[in-house]
């Protein structure tokens, strides 16, 4: 299945069918969670997805003869354990907010990358940088209108679900960061099974006595959350393989247009001219951080 749908946009210049493919896949996979959201809890719904990923990996692994282990695994653990708090943050918000908004506010985690890898690895910090940055804080007031800024008669987001947001943006910089710092000595396998490997069982505890037996159909939608999650990683790695990261980064930014447009046509959501500026200048903001230090090589297919 994966592999009939990754040679429909291998057709595609370079790898931008591929990372269009896996914007597409993700934006769907958002979209499960909004719906299955509205009933189960955030925790069992990350369960669930990671246990689906927690044994394909695994498959993987042993299909390529690769140790799961790793050498570092304290860095390995700490990605996992960010990335199991990032995930379950925006798990919590999509229920919450509209679709395009929750997405364009999550786009926020390239300017903390960016500024974890100046604190933590060193990497030097541009003046573009910075502009980039204070170019998306801003975007984040339009989108997010905090009544204390706006007033109270503004069509405020809810405060709880957009700090959500913003939170799992700032602990996906934190899974990125740490999974630049490992990219020297672990096999990219061992560095994305250990993100299932934590979340697992970390998830238990936060379901004992919330969780609730899903539906047929929330079970198709989780399903649909595994695979669509699976697909646009696939498609993500290969359109990394092919194509500039700086470019590549561009064309992710088409999940923004498919949240809009499943948010209006499932629930009705209409963003306003306040949430579409703020949203260009998120795009912008992250753009112009993205691009000030932007590898010209491709990923290493074999490391990938």
């Amino acid at each position: 299945m994966i592999p009939t749908i990754a040679a429909r946009f291998r057709q595609m210049p370079g790898g931008l069918g591929y990372m269009i493919g896996a914007a597409f896949f993700f934006s769907l996979m958002s979209l499960q969670v909004k719906v299955v959201g509205q009933r189960l809890p955030s925790a069992e719904v990350v369960f669930v997805r990671n246990l689906f990923s927690l044994i394909v990996t695994w498959q993987m692994l042993r299909r390529q003869g690769v140790a799961p282990w790793g050498r570092r695994k304290g860095l390995l653990l700490l990605r996992g354990l960010a990335g199991f708090l990032a995930l379950l943050c925006m798990f919590y918000a999509l229920p919450r907010l509209p679709l395009a908004d929750a997405t364009v506010l999550h786009f926020t985690n390239p300017v903390f990358t960016g500024l974890l890898a100046a604190i933590v690895l060193g990497e030097s910090l541009s003046r573009r940088d910075v502009g980039g940055t204070l170019l998306s804080l801003v975007g984040v007031v339009l989108v997010a209108r905090p009544s204390f800024l706006f007033g109270a008669s503004t069509d405020s987001l809810p405060l709880v679900p957009v700090a959500a947001t913003l939170a799992g943006a700032l602990l996906s910089a934190v899974a990125y960061t740490t999974v630049r710092k490992l990219a020297a000595t672990e096999h990219a396998l061992v560095i994305v099974f250990y993100f299932p490997l934590v979340s697992v069982p970390a998830a238990v505890p936060l379901m004992w006595g919330t969780a609730l037996w899903p539906t047929p159909t929330e079970w198709l939608l989780l399903l649909g959350i595994g695979v669509c999650t699976q697909i646009a990683q696939v498609l993500l790695t290969m359109g990394l393989q092919r194509e500039r990261a700086g470019r590549a980064l561009s064309m992710s930014y088409v999940q923004i247009v498919f949240a809009a447009l499943w948010g209006l046509l499932f629930f009705g959501e209409v963003p306003d001219l306040l949430a579409i500026g703020g949203a260009v200048l998120i795009v912008g903001g992250t753009l112009l951080v993205a691009r000030s230090g932007t590898p010209t090589q491709t990923a290493s297919p074999a490391r990938t």
